[in-house]
């Protein structure tokens, strides 16, 4: 029913509870999220790297100038149109540009932290 999930080895696609897109350098990486299975301390996570689409777009007619813009992925486009189906997600509000990289920030600090509990943990493991 979701061949594009399938193709990326997602066999259980019900299990599937949230996902986010974010653009990091030239590449847009999809995150999805899978629903906290009973004695878990985290939920499972996949990610999945996509490259940008490069296009030649004409600036000015006159001088034919042309400018290089990069564009997501067709592929990721209709795996997030499955997704969606799935996850049936709430109309996004559009934050203003500082609540975002406010958003991003905290986001990355969580990351960094866990991480860095995880490292401690297995160094500990090592004594």
């Amino acid at each position: 029913m979701y061949p594009h999930l399938t193709g990326l080895g997602i066999h259980e696609p019900d299990q599937i509870e949230r996902y986010s897109v974010r653009q990091e350098a030239h590449k847009d990486v999809l995150k999805i999220y899978f629903r906290k299975q009973k004695g878990e301390l985290f939920a499972k996570s996949v990610k999945f790297k996509y490259p940008r689409q490069k296009k030649n777009v004409l600036v000015d007619g006159g001088s034919h100038q042309y400018r290089e813009i990069s564009e997501i992925n067709r592929n990721l486009t209709l795996v997030i149109d499955e997704l969606n189906l799935i996850t049936k997600p709430a109309q996004i509000q559009t934050l203003d540009p500082k609540q975002k990289i406010l958003s991003d920030l905290r986001h990355l600090e969580k990351v960094v932290s866990s991480k860095i509990a995880e490292i401690e943990a297995d160094l500990a493991k090592l004594k």
